[in-house]
């Protein structure tokens, strides 16, 4: 918070109300000696008009000049996540007053004006479009040139002005996000510049839509929500056995009710668009398709006594392949943002103590496809394999989670594939550096710290926001341990997840409260690295203020 002002007394003596004593005040910074022997041509016209009047005047009608004010060296903003550097500086700062606008550099209109008129009505200030900046103003820029990174930017308060400045548009938004909050926790922005970049390029909510429906409005405020801590993804798992919950018009049969529709959907998205956050949508499969197979009960994966195995379909089965293509290609226009999440996880095939054995079909298919040594995981690989490449030609980056990932097989996950490392507990399951190892991008969904899954099934609790701020850090993919420093490059960064398990055990407005300061901690922990300066108590006070 800044210090307010200091104003020092002063005691002024006028002798006399001579020309160079009014030119003195004039222009601060010259001596009166110095004014003494400069001549009439070198002062303004104004200056030499308002002495003449002055020096006309009698002496007792002259103006007491008023103090310079003095400021303490201001202090970094107090936000969430915390900046990473502030210069300080001397001086008022900058507040909103009743003729302050918000404005974008004239080139940059067309880039800016969602981002300023957005900062402009959450300061209740007025909004300049091409106009030149005045005292009181802020300042909207880019600069493509500028040092610091994708997502980066610099807020420079000084003359009563600020102005923020970027690379790119997502990174004069995060500094809006900072003033707004500086101005939020303290009523002003300090004094001084503030120079700031994310620690990780992924930082989101991961949410679980099909097991419990979500209303648009709940998911566009949590939205709005992840935009103010500087958090740039929103997962959406919207498939798996209990029900499918978005809008299908190549499958209306597997749809549930209620669920979204694709014109609730495009809101979601565009408003995601305006604040720079990209939505995953994630159609998780070969397993968690149970919705799926309700509508399609041939496709279902049966063990040699004919029993069905939860949310599988059989991947020796060429219609079922067929089917989740064609959902694919319906949805991957529907979400424009630059990533799909392939899902590839608990496949319940592979949790048979003998696979080949219990599942002769898929050990046929796989022997036909990869060889006589290959065994059913190599055709779990290859089914993962065939779906990235139906959505690879979009140009989304692939994810898919990690017990997905199978080693000793005799074919392999494709290498751009993420992994989205969530736990260690399952069958199979392999530990991080082994994914790190073999040079895989990971994204951390560790589900000790990470995963808030309602009604707390399976020995899993409520995630906190003090754990998640005091001991876990990116480097934390599975359980407590960190993984060496070195690998810190490859840790694409994290998710909170809500995993809507016991789907009734909690309310949308109970889940809101519940991951608040998760996230908000999560938010800190993912955008720097480093330590946090605040301690718990004061990080949750400044969070609540918020």
């Amino acid at each position: 918070m800044m210090s307010k002002p200091r104003r020092n007394k002063r005691v002024h003596v006028i002798a006399t109300a001579t020309v160079a004593a009014l030119v003195t005040l004039a222009l601060p910074g010259c001596t009166a000696a110095s004014d003494e022997v400069r001549t009439p041509g070198a002062r303004d016209s104004s200056s030499t008009t308002a002495a003449r009047t002055t020096a006309a005047a009698p002496a007792e009608a002259a103006p007491t000049p008023t103090p310079s004010p003095t400021h303490a060296l201001s202090t970094a903003p107090r936000t969430i996540p915390a900046v990473r550097e502030h210069v300080p500086a001397r001086g008022p700062g900058w507040k909103p007053a009743p003729d302050a606008r918000v404005v974008v550099a004239p080139d940059d209109t067309a880039a800016l004006s969602d981002e300023a008129k957005l900062l402009a009505g959450e300061l209740r200030i007025g909004y300049g479009e091409s106009a030149a900046p005045r005292a009181g103003d802020v300042e909207l820029s880019l600069d493509a040139g500028a040092a610091g990174g994708p997502e980066s930017y610099t807020l420079d308060v000084k003359d009563g002005r600020v102005r923020i400045n970027g690379p790119d548009q997502a990174g004069v938004f995060y500094g809006t996000r900072t003033l707004k909050q500086a101005v939020k926790s303290a009523g002003s922005a300090p004094e001084g510049t503030v120079r700031d970049a994310p620690a990780k390029p992924q930082r989101g909510l991961n949410l679980d839509i099909a097991r419990k429906h979500f209303t648009p409005e709940w998911i566009k405020d949590r939205l709005r929500e992840m935009a103010d801590l500087k958090l740039n993804q929103l997962g959406l798992h919207f498939s798996d056995d209990q029900a499918f919950r978005i809008q299908s018009d190549t499958h209306p049969e597997i749809v549930s009710t209620p669920h979204l529709t694709k014109a609730q959907v495009r809101d979601i998205n565009a408003l995601a668009a305006r604040l720079h956050i990209t939505v995953v949508p994630e159609i998780d499969s070969p397993g968690h398709l149970g919705a799926v197979l309700r509508a399609h009960p041939d496709l279902q994966l049966r063990d040699t006594q004919g029993r069905a195995v939860k949310g599988a379909v059989d991947i020796s089965n060429p219609a079922s392949a067929k089917l989740v293509d064609e959902l694919l290609r319906e949805y991957i226009p529907l979400f424009p943002g630059q990533a799909w999440h392939l899902g590839a996880d608990e496949y319940q095939a592979l949790v048979y103590r003998d696979p080949q054995a219990s599942f002769p079909q898929l050990a046929r298919a796989a022997q036909q496809r990869y060889g006589p040594s290959a065994r059913v995981q190599d055709l779990a690989t290859g089914w993962l394999n065939d779906r990235a490449d139906v959505v690879r030609p979009s140009g989304k980056a692939l994810k898919a989670w990690n017990d997905g990932f199978f080693a000793g097989g005799v074919t392999s996950a494709a290498k751009d594939i993420q992994v989205e490392y969530w736990t260690g507990k399952e069958t199979g399951a392999r530990p991080p550096l082994e994914y790190l190892r073999e040079g895989r991008k990971v994204v951390n969904l560790n589900d000790e710290f990470l995963y808030y899954v309602l009604g707390e099934p399976n020995q899993f609790t409520y995630p906190t926001g003090k754990r998640i701020y005091e001991q876990w850090t990116p480097l934390v993919l599975r359980g407590t341990t960190p993984v060496p420093a070195s690998y810190g490059p490859q840790i694409l960064g994290a998710r909170l997840a809500v995993w809507s398990d016991l789907a009734n055990a909690q309310t949308q407005a109970q889940v809101a409260q519940g991951i608040r300061t998760p996230l908000a901690a999560l938010s800190q922990k993912v955008w720097d690295s480093r330590t946090p300066q605040l301690p718990w108590a004061d990080f949750k006070a400044l969070a609540d203020r918020l």
